[in-house]
């Protein structure tokens, strides 16, 4: 699925109260608010007419070769230059923001998307300029700032991670510490139980969920499922504790709601600032599940919020997706779901990992579901 243009929308600073009294009152965000004649409310129902996703495609092979391509420089990079005889002349430089470096008498060189021994040539010649004969010419990369990825969630060691050269997922999140535990409650000896949420684990790339089983790889060992990581990757491990429901799509404020005991559907997306001028309120979906293996209900907000079917009550961990458009394929529409969550999460995450002021964001990828 290609994705076009995304939108981004900035959470408040404290969630929006709710009321249960006020639920026939609260359709529309600050955009759109619109009023129903009061109603009687049948009591919530739990949920029905989960089915299946399609199942989601194979991992593809290529995904598991080796890495061929050599390092390239770029930004950030640190290199140890010295012509070969002369120690005096060993120096450490940094590839610029504009992709240049300055050694000896050379004027600013672009080494950006160079490899090492391309940039060692390109000095060598360079310097020559300078020199009576051609140098001999000793380049050392000494740390990788320009190829990174995002390993970040209920793991011993999150953070950004460099990648100086072919990195494995098990590797990455092995850098990150891998993932923690719960502190033994049952006396010495008792086995420890990962707070990661392994199910929901994903690996996020160019803005689309790969579909890698995480329980598969690092519970069983299924290095069928091993993919090597690619500069810019984002990794996330949330927790599995978390009490949180996450709200998407034609809401005011998309992002997470805490969910507490039988909160609801109404509430849920109340929380999130209630939902916004044109969206499709018959086809609101509840995602629920795995990320590989996800189930999904299509709901009618809209007869809920006038009380003539049943509110349902959601659980920790479900996806709630406020549409723009009524949706065409189940599997399509599970796609944009998971996307427009992974994405959510990753801006989110990432932003707090830099800052820890940042604001919460909601991204909506906008798309034909």
């Amino acid at each position: 699925m290609k994705s076009s243009k995304s939108f981004f929308h900035f959470s408040a600073s404290r969630w929006i109260p709710v009321a249960g009294g006020l639920f026939a009152l609260i359709l529309g965000g600050c955009e759109s608010m619109t009023s129903y004649p009061a109603a009687s409310h049948p009591p919530a129902a739990p949920l029905a007419n989960l089915v299946a996703a399609p199942a989601p495609p194979q991992l593809d092979p290529a995904l598991l070769q080796f890495p061929s391509g050599a390092f390239t420089l770029g930004p950030g990079d640190t290199m140890e230059i010295e012509f070969i005889g002369d120690l005096a002349s060993r120096t450490s430089v940094e590839v610029g923001p504009d992709g240049k470096i300055y050694f000896y008498l050379l004027p600013g060189l672009d080494v950006w998307g160079l490899t090492l021994p391309q940039a060692r040539d390109l000095i060598a010649e360079k310097s020559a300029m300078f020199l009576k004969k051609k140098p001999d010419v000793a380049i050392t990369l000494r740390e990788v700032g320009s190829k990174r990825i995002w390993v970040l969630g209920h793991l011993n060691n999150p953070g950004v991670f460099p990648v100086p050269g072919p990195m494995t997922l098990i590797e990455a999140v092995a850098a990150a510490g891998g993932p923690t535990a719960a502190i033994e409650t049952s006396g010495p000896g008792s086995p420890k139980t990962a707070t990661a949420d392994l199910r929901r684990s994903f690996v996020l790339r160019n803005g689309q969920i790969l579909p890698v089983d995480f329980q598969r790889l690092i519970l069983e060992g299924d290095l069928s499922q091993n993919i090597y990581v690619q500069p810019g990757d984002f990794v996330y491990l949330p927790s599995a504790t978390a009490r949180t429901v996450h709200v998407l799509g034609a809401v005011a404020v998309p992002g997470a709601v805490t969910s507490g005991a039988d909160i609801t559907l109404v509430q849920t997306i109340a929380s999130a600032g209630g939902t916004i001028k044109d969206a499709y309120l018959s086809h609101v979906a509840i995602v629920r599940g795995s990320l590989t293996r996800p189930s999904i209900s299509i709901v009618d907000y809209q007869a809920m919020v006038r009380g003539a079917t049943p509110d349902v009550l959601l659980e920790p961990h479900d996806i709630v997706y406020v549409p723009y458009t009524p949706y065409r394929t189940v599997e399509r529409y599970v796609d944009l779901i998971l996307s427009t969550f992974a994405q959510t999460v990753g801006v989110n995450e990432g932003a707090h990992a830099v800052s820890n002021r940042s604001t919460a964001v909601g991204v909506n990828v906008q798309v034909s579901p």
